[in-house]
């Protein structure tokens, strides 16, 4: 994966010295080589991290006549099958990189060819005979695509830093967008937190030309209704899933440069890597990890029984708590967003160790837990359902709102969301609370109703959670950009598109099954690690909030909390900061950030990110 960024004109050929600018924003994405294209409408711009074809695979790509050029952001993981079905129908590639069928299958297959594709990308395709620009993003949202679109010109970029260097972009904040982190796990698509600044939603592609712009959802995640769905024997399923997982990991360790695996001590990242190991037993495989000196939550102990399992060579580094205030700053500023959470100061320590000892990639197991019922709330999901037969107020008022958001009044996602507006009015400024008053995080449906409707309250939360928690959350600012700032890629297994349609088919009595979760996963997983592993209670990481932060009492972190910062900002309400900032003074006060929200860090990185970008 790479970086890109571009320009396309209705009114004139754009500069390429602006192009020039964007990607040289995002260095850190590529800095193996890059590409330019300038003609006509359209100026593309493409930054390298070389992973295949190390010689000839740069970017821009053409077809045979050079009228489809393209740059990608991504990897295609069935691009041989693909390849060779094209070469049949008479097509001629110039190199062996996996992106290039991207043109000839434009060519074959119109704007279906998203559909064609296995892998994660996004891509900037442009139809020199229709003067169309064509914008794709992968199915599940791994990899990113901004844009931002004024007086017959669109920009778009792998990330919002490149965007910024073009003097027309505005930089209004969008408070519906910091509703979104405050209430959700984190924004949802098309939200940025600036206003006219977009990201294209997962399984989307938009089409510009003289006649304007459309956007079209080419896939979505969709489990069968209760009335459709028919089972097999167990053993069928752990089959199919080891098939499949052997399938899509394949597929992630090809690359001519070294490949590793994040290594948490958990299931999901410990299957991965073992999975690899039975497959290429002679491979030299590196996995990473981070440990703490706090034993509540460190794992070094798992993390090095599945190293040595696995015979891998393996790196670990002991995070400091220190560090996160040290690391803040660059957390934010590489998320382009607030950050409800510390972790990712931790999770950019990870990468920049992989980067360190020369590996270009690593393998992760995100996806796993919206996939195989891993979160809690999958199990208590029966017993947060709201009475439809209360008189109560304030349940009628909250199943109103789930009305809105769900399409479905006792559908209940993470927290009841009147109850929590009350929270909100105190944390916001008076300014906000009036701007939210009619648009907010929860005044809009965030899902296609039809998507949970008849649907197993274990399929409506993973739907709901790859809608909100994976593709803008886990792969964006705590996934994509994380890496890609030590460049590095991640890869996911578990998110591979064939994977993926056959787990829909799972019936869900296997995904908890006598108060299991991941059961079919562990069914499989028994073939490959130790019980220790296998049977180890789940472990919800969780780095400190912001009473660690407060305690520690840096400079920088108490000027951003000061009444007159938090006035100036004009965001939130600098009584309930000044009060929390005291509270959280004293030192036995901690928040559980499993269940609450850490309001505080919020104001924090928001302080952060307004210092960044604004």
């Amino acid at each position: 994966m790479c970086g890109i960024a571009g320009i396309f004109s209705l009114h004139r050929q754009p500069d390429s010295a602006d192009v020039l600018r964007m990607i040289d924003k995002i260095h850190h994405r590529g800095p193996d080589d890059q590409g330019l294209y300038c003609n006509d409408n359209v100026s593309l711009g493409f930054k390298r991290l070389s992973f295949i074809d190390l010689q000839q695979g740069n970017q821009p790509l053409f077809n045979e006549q050079e009228d489809i050029i393209c740059v990608v952001n991504g990897e295609i993981f069935n691009y041989v099958d693909l390849k060779k079905e094209l070469i049949s129908r008479g097509h001629q590639f110039r190199s062996h990189t996996d992106c290039e069928v991207i043109p000839h299958l434009y060519e074959e297959y119109g704007l279906d060819f998203p559909n064609k594709l296995n892998g994660q990308y996004a891509i900037a395709l442009y139809d020199k005979r229709l003067e169309k620009l064509i914008l794709v993003r992968d199915q599940v949202g791994i990899a990113p695509l901004i844009y931002f679109e004024k007086n017959g010109e669109l920009l778009f970029a792998s990330e919002i830093k490149a965007l910024l260097t073009y003097p027309t972009v505005d930089r209004t904040l969008d408070l519906i967008s910091l509703d979104q982190i405050v209430t959700f796990p984190g924004m949802v698509s098309p939200r940025t937190m600036f206003k006219d600044i977009h990201a294209l939603p997962p399984g989307h592609l938009m089409t510009i030309d003289r006649q304007g712009q459309q956007l079209h959802q080419y896939w979505d995640l969709d489990y069968p209704t209760n009335e459709s769905a028919s089972f097999q024997h167990e053993s069928y399923y752990i089959e199919q899933l080891d098939e499949l997982l052997h399938q899509a990991i394949h597929y992630r360790l090809h690359a001519d440069v070294p490949i590793g695996f994040y290594l948490s001590g958990g299931l999901d990242s410990s299957l991965l890597a073992a999975m690899a190991r039975q497959a290429m037993p002679n491979h030299p495989f590196s996995t990473f990890s981070i440990g703490f000196n706090q034993t509540d939550i460190d794992e070094r102990h798992h993390q090095t029984t599945v190293a040595q399992h696995i015979r891998s060579r393996h790196y670990q580094q002991v995070f400091d708590w220190q560090e996160i205030c040290a690391r803040l700053s660059q957390a934010v500023l590489t998320a382009e967003s607030p950050l409800k959470e510390s972790y990712n100061t931790c999770s950019l320590a990870l990468s920049e160790m992989v980067h360190q000892h020369g590996v270009k990639g690593v393998l992760t197991g995100e996806g796993a837990d919206e996939l195989f019922a891993g979160y809690v709330g999958y199990r208590l999901d029966q017993h947060d359902r709201l009475n439809a037969d209360s008189a109560d107020l304030e349940l009628l008022l909250e199943q109103k709102v789930r009305k809105k958001l769900w399409g479905d009044s006792n559908f209940f996602y993470e927290k009841n969301y009147h109850e929590f507006q009350e929270l909100k009015q105190c944390f916001y400024s008076d300014e906000v609370n009036n701007a939210l008053k009619i648009n907010n995080a929860v005044s809009s449906p965030l899902i296609d109703y039809g998507k949970i409707k008849d649907r197993h309250s274990i399929h409506q939360r993973s739907y709901v959670d790859f809608k909100l928690r994976i593709a803008d959350h886990l792969l964006a600012d705590h996934g994509d950009r994380v890496v890609f700032a030590n460049s590095i890629e991640a890869r996911y297994p578990f998110l591979d598109k064939d994977l993926i349609h056959f787990i829909r088919k799972i019936p869900p009595q296997l995904m908890i099954k006598n108060g299991t979760e991941k059961y079919l996963l562990k069914k499989v997983a028994e073939k490959y690690l130790p019980p220790s592993v296998i049977n180890r209670k789940k472990f919800s990481f969780v780095a400190p909030g912001s009473p660690y932060i407060v305690n520690n009492n840096p400079d920088w972190v108490m000027d951003l909390l000061s009444r007159e910062t938090i006035k100036k900002q004009g965001l939130f309400n600098p009584d309930t900061i000044e009060h929390l900032t005291n509270q959280y003074l004293q030192k036995e006060v901690t928040v559980n950030q499993t269940f609450e929200t850490d309001f505080l860090m919020i104001a924090i990185t928001t302080g952060l990110f307004l210092d960044a970008f604004t």
